[in-house]
């Protein structure tokens, strides 16, 4: 009988199918970097995922993110991928949340109820919730650091965040998760030195964005997706 992960079996062996099947994942923010770690673990047989996000498809995410295209614009992200990725595996167990993750939002969510956390996240505030509530319920979570403002997708590292260098966001992260007692945490990041954005307009809105192509981010959710399928397919 034909399989839609029997591709991925052959590498894995049928227990570790198995194992995906029955874990369910958490995903905040399915954006540049969470839109492609989201579809991958779905690609590989993850049975049952959240995901997390309040925005809505912009005309600037066409370059980078899996979700976006004309005929998604102005629709929540969420809804997006739901749609996506139920076509992919209409067996998967989705559950949606249009939310901007927050320490005032988190206590929505059970994190008891996760298998592995990933933190796609943009906000410092929210990336150091999201670490704590893991913490505190016990869950792995994998965290993205910086993916903006780089060109270089081969520069890519799967660390503990204490021995992480060059990236800003990590090194604030580090500062911030230290004071909090937090004594180890699996991320993602680039040593590639960030790039200066070349700004076209003295739109001051505008200049608060990063710079980020279809190659870096996609990469950077890409690594973090196979780490969670080594780990949960591991245990």
């Amino acid at each position: 009988m034909e399989n839609q992960f029997e591709r991925t079996e052959l590498l894995l062996g049928k227990e570790a199918i198995d194992k995906l099947k029955n874990s369910r994942a958490a995903v905040f923010g399915v954006g540049g970097v969470g839109g492609f770690t989201a579809e991958a673990l779905v690609r590989s047989g993850i049975g049952a995922i959240d995901i997390i996000d309040n925005d809505t498809v912009a005309l600037s995410n066409l370059n980078r993110q899996i979700i976006a295209l004309h005929s998604s614009l102005g629709k929540l992200k969420v809804d997006v991928a739901e749609e996506r990725f139920l076509d992919i595996n209409p067996d998967l167990r989705l559950k949606k949340h249009a939310v901007f993750y927050t320490p005032e939002t988190s206590g929505e969510f059970d994190f008891t109820q996760y298998d592995y956390v990933v933190d796609a996240i943009d906000t410092v505030t929210g990336k150091i919730e999201l670490i704590m509530q893991a913490e505190k319920a016990g869950v792995p979570i994998i965290s993205s650091m910086g993916a903006g403002n780089k060109l270089d997708p081969t520069l890519f590292e799967v660390d503990d965040i204490y021995n992480t260098s060059v990236c800003p966001l990590a090194r604030v992260m580090r500062s911030e998760l230290r004071k909090r007692g937090i004594k180890s945490l699996k991320v993602v990041y680039s040593k590639e030195k960030p790039l200066s954005p070349i700004y076209q307009s003295d739109n001051a809105e505008r200049k608060k964005a990063p710079g980020s192509t279809a190659f870096v981010p996609s990469v950077a959710g890409l690594i973090i997706a196979s780490e969670i399928v080594k780990d949960l397919t591991a245990k």
